[in-house]
This record gives C-alpha cells, structure tokens and sequence, in this order.
C-alpha cells in the first residue's frame, strides 16, 4: 500500500500537535506538521519523512499554499486532516475584549473550517478522516473560561454536523474531545492581569495561578494522550472520544449529574468561592 499522510496544525514544540505528528512519524506516516512559525518546530526539524509548513489557520494564502504542496507530493490525496491549533484564553467575561474574543473564535473555530475546506478535496479523493482536537471545557461552565470554552464547543457542533454532510463522501469525522494533558499551554499567561476596573480585583492572583495551570489538576502524559488519540484516529473511529485527565468525569458528570452539584464543583478554586 502507498504511504499514507497526514497533516496536523499548531505543531509547536511540546504540544498536542508535536506528539501527534511525532506519533505519525513514529507509526511510518508521511506527516505535514504545520504552524504559524515553522522555527517552533525545532524537535520535528530533520525527522524522515516529517515535512514542515508555515500555516496560520487564520490566513487564506497560507491554507492554499500549504495544501498545493500536500497535493503535490501525495499526489492529490491526503489520509488524515487534524486540526489542533487553537488559541486558549483566560477572562471574565465582563472584562473581555470582544476584539480579543473575535481572534479567538477566527482562530479557535473559522480557521478550522478554512482548512477543512481547502483540504477536502484531498479527503474525499482519499476517501480520507478529519480530526478536530476539542475540550471538556466546552461540556461545563468554568469560570473565566467563557470565552475559550464557547469556541471549542462551536467547532465541535460543526464537526459533528460535518460528519453527517461528509457521509455520502466517504470521509469521516472525529472529535477528540480533550481532557488535562501535559503540554506548553500551561506557560502562556505569566503576565496575566485584570483590566483595572474589574469586579474580580480582590481574587486576580487566583486567577492568574488558574490561568497559569497551578489549580491543582493532574494532567496526562503528552505522548500517552497521543499514543492512544492516533490508535483510535487509525483505527477511523468517527463521532467523538473523550481522552485526558478528566475527560471521563465530564463526560459523566455533564450527562447525568444535576447542574447545582456540577456548579459547586466548578466553583471550588476559582476564587469565587471566597467573594
């Protein structure tokens, strides 16, 4: 059989996209690791046959060049199209910059669909799968998280709506919905601070230290998230599967547990609590 591909954005060191296509690499896979700096892919650089690309999902011109080279050495086809790369945020919502929160939905939502859009060509000559990275945030209501959790929520309802119109097409549709996983994401927001004005002032350092993943959660090894997200990609599962530290007890605790005992939970550490 011809070497089967796939391309994976947000790709930078130590992410979910650098195990996922390190996994790939590992597994024989021709991988296109991709994301908006290419010199953030220090760990893929000079892997076989691991092809590193520049590509911001929010930028049209990139998305097209990106899938002319795929096409040009798949020779028109693409196996597997991951879209990981996001923007996490930490906010309350009476503090947001609504121009900040449009960046994140352009990020966290539109560029995906951009990029399933110019690939699916390459998908439905493959007869191929599209993956969405989602999140556990998007199934509950954590505070200062509003924002983000809007977003991976959004993606995930036109990724199931996708795997419906995709069905007569032959390509699948998988929703990873994400958990606490160990990556760089936890060390974004060292200069985390409250507009002057907000309501929340007298707990902003709790905030910050949630922001900045000191909130007591343990998180999943990196590569063992991976190692069992590409089992179930390459197996083509479709719909969704819940993988990560707490993935489980959302997806419990959302479906069967009343929103007051959810509530008191998601509560708890915020700082909330205490005003």
């Amino acid at each position: 059989m011809p070497q089967q591909s796939v391309l994976i954005t947000g790709c930078s060191d130590d992410g979910i996209g650098y195990g996922l296509a390190l996994t790939f690499q590992q597994r024989g896979y021709l991988v296109f690791a991709t994301t908006r700096d290419a010199k953030k892919m220090s760990k893929l650089q000079d892997l076989p046959n691991v092809t590193l690309l520049a590509l911001d999902v929010t930028e049209p011109s990139q998305i097209a060049a990106a899938a002319k080279v795929v096409s040009n050495q798949t020779g028109g086809t693409l196996d597997y199209l991951i879209n990981n790369a996001g923007r996490n945020h930490f906010m309350p919502i009476l503090d947001e910059d609504l121009n900040a929160t449009r960046a994140i939905f352009e990020t966290n939502v539109w560029g995906p669909v951009a990029v399933t859009q110019a690939f699916a060509p390459l998908l439905i000559k493959a007869k191929g799968n599209i993956v969405f990275i989602t999140s556990i945030s998007g199934y509950v209501n954590v505070p200062w998280m509003g924002s983000y959790a809007a977003s991976k929520r959004s993606i995930e309802i036109i990724a199931e709506t996708l795997r419906l119109e995709l069905g007569p097409f032959n390509v699948g549709v998988l929703s990873i919905v994400t958990g606490a996983v160990k990556t760089q994401g936890q060390t974004y927001f060292g200069d985390f601070k409250l507009p002057s004005d907000s309501l929340y002032h007298s707990i902003e350092d709790t905030i910050a230290a949630r922001a900045q993943g000191n909130d007591g959660t343990t998180r999943m090894n990196l590569m063992t998230y991976c190692d069992q997200v590409v089992t179930k990609i390459t197996k083509g599962a479709t719909g969704k599967f819940w993988c990560g530290d707490s993935a489980g007890a959302v997806k419990f605790g959302s479906s069967y547990l009343p929103t007051s005992i959810m509530d008191r939970g998601l509560v708890k550490g915020t700082g909330l609590d205490k005003m």
